[in-house]
């Protein structure tokens, strides 16, 4: 684990139908430093998540195609509580609804770095936005 990684302290929901994908996510997390709600295969068990844990999320990664259903209910109920995420798919960012357009989408397979650097913004976002 890395220095800055370790500072992290972030809770983040996993919302990802694959497994392995959502192990490898749920690893990578925990490397640098954040607490993992999940991972949900699906909507309506991230949907519960976020009822039961939505104030100790600080942010999200949300799989687009959860074995056919399309995970913008989640998004929608993310936005609904200023709850930051990004998308995490295999389709390139023009497959995403236009409605979502101001949302980042990260490309699997996803780096460390990469990874780091978007959940950081997260932080720094949610924070912001519980001290209004």
């Amino acid at each position: 684990m890395n220095a800055s990684g370790a500072r992290l302290g972030l809770s983040i929901l996993i919302v990802d139908d694959e497994t392995l994908i959502a192990m490898l996510l749920e690893d990578m997390l925990v490397d640098i430093g954040c607490n993992v709600v999940g991972p949900a295969p699906s909507v309506a068990q991230a949907i519960a998540l976020i009822d039961s844990e939505g104030e100790m999320i600080d942010g999200a990664l949300l799989d687009i195609n959860l074995r056919g259903e399309l995970v913008y209910p989640v998004a929608d109920a993310l936005i609904a509580l200023g709850i930051p995420f990004v998308f995490v798919s295999g389709y390139a960012s023009h497959g995403i609804d236009p409605r979502y357009a101001a949302f980042a989408a990260l490309a699997k397979p996803i780096s460390m770095p990469t990874l780091e650097t978007a959940v950081s913004g997260f932080g720094v976002r949610h924070r912001a936005k519980r001290t209004d």
